[in-house]
């Protein structure tokens, strides 16, 4: 990338948001890409900073870009074992176990994902961001299932625009305690830090939180649990623990948002991102990927059957 700064003059007569205007003038680097270094600073509107993706432009203001210099990673790569899904030139879809983080974070700084990806795939190294290489979604750590990553920078742009657009089907299964009060429902709830407990989210007023999403689907009821198909039409952190919760009807093994307690013997939470359909570089539709249910899950479905 040039060192030299990217220089525009907004010439529409209706006003833009900053981040659609500048995804349309700097495509090499994804709408999520250009939203960080806005809020970094590294956007001025007429020399000022406007710190907020959102900022809109009105007619003939001077928009400047600069494109800070790539660090070299200090990630140490980590021979970790990966169930590999699906792999190409462009993509790497893993099976995530539950209890591996997704990437380096405060009191995670090794064995996470990346770690594993960089010592199979060393090439992804510095794609989308020296501390997240290749990440363009997550899942919690005691979430296990699908997670696709991008393998070069076309890639990583070419896929989170598709999440970042809402593009992108994602199912997973949960167990949950008890039975939601419709068979198959919706739930409408934002979602944001909690102002008390700032290491967890929750529920909170419109205008304090994030939009999210969730629609559900029961798959099989059992006396005291249901199986439910949970689709997110928005990616919150933490989105499908809350919203269950919320229709009080928590996952099984959640403790965060959950019972303290358990229902159910598990050393992890209910909830498995079972499909995922995207477009990949190089197709013109959508690709499911699909990660069969752990053994563990598996073992627990099986005896509330008997």
């Amino acid at each position: 990338m040039s060192e030299q700064p990217f220089v525009f003059v907004f010439e529409e007569d209706n006003p833009q948001r900053l981040d659609k205007f500048l995804v349309a003038r700097i495509p090499e680097l994804s709408r999520s890409r250009l939203q960080v270094l806005i809020e970094a600073g590294f956007v001025t509107v007429d020399g000022e900073i406007p710190h907020k993706a959102g900022f809109s432009l009105t007619h003939g203001v001077k928009v400047e870009v600069e494109i800070p210099p790539s660090e070299p990673s200090r990630l140490i790569p980590e021979a970790i074992p990966l169930e590999i899904l699906f792999e190409n030139a462009d993509v790497l879809v893993v099976n995530k176990p539950a209890g591996l983080v997704a990437h380096p974070a405060a009191g995670h700084t090794s064995g996470t994902l990346v770690h594993a990806v960089l010592a199979y795939a060393p090439e992804i190294e510095g794609v989308g961001g020296e501390r997240r290489p290749g990440i363009v979604h997550r899942l919690d750590k005691d979430t296990s299932g699908v997670l696709i990553l991008a393998k070069n920078d076309h890639a990583q742009r070419w896929l989170s625009d598709q999440f970042q657009d809402r593009q992108v089907s994602k199912s997973y299964l949960a167990l949950v305690d008890g039975a939601p009060p419709t068979p198959n429902g919706r739930v409408e709830a934002s979602v944001g830090r909690d102002p008390s407990r700032r290491q967890r989210m929750a529920i909170t007023p419109p205008n304090k939180g994030r939009e999210a999403i969730s629609e559900y689907f029961t798959i099989e009821s059992f006396a005291e649990h249901t199986l439910l198909d949970v689709r997110i039409l928005t990616g919150r952190t933490h989105q499908i623990r809350l919203h269950m919760a919320f229709i009080m009807c928590p996952v099984v093994g959640d403790t965060i948002y959950g019972r303290r307690q358990p229902s159910i013997p598990l050393n992890r939470q209910f909830l498995h991102a079972h499909r995922l359909a995207i477009i990949i570089p190089g197709e013109a539709s959508p690709r499911t990927f699909e990660a069969p249910l752990p053994l563990e899950l598996t073992v627990v479905l099986e005896s509330l059957r008997r």
